[in-house]
């Protein structure tokens, strides 16, 4: 499963990163309009929501086990989760997760 994980983070990184260019392309590379475009209507503030709230979930518990376990190398799925998205941050936390004895 461990490299199951690790080709759905690459899969998260590198599908939706195709659309959030060809976006900036097409508009301009600012954050602001990014923002504006994702809440054009109900149902796409409600898809950010959804996944703003998947997001800090994944960070609670990111943050959590790494404490208790002193595993601090899985922090690194905080910034691909706030970078990316959750897409990407869930399996690569998974992936490394997956590789403690």
């Amino acid at each position: 499963m461990r490299y199951v994980w690790l080709a759905l983070a690459v899969w998260g990184a590198v599908h939706p990163m195709s659309w959030f260019i060809a976006w900036f392309r097409e508009h301009g590379w600012t954050l602001g309009g990014m923002i504006e475009a994702w809440h054009a209507n109900a149902a796409t503030s409600g898809l950010v929501w959804d996944l703003t709230i998947a997001a800090a979930t994944l960070t609670v518990w990111v943050i959590w086990e790494s404490v208790t376990r002193r595993a601090w190398l899985g922090l690194i799925a905080i910034p691909a989760t706030f970078g990316i998205g959750v897409s990407c941050g869930l399996p690569l936390y998974l992936f490394l997760r997956s590789g403690r004895g």
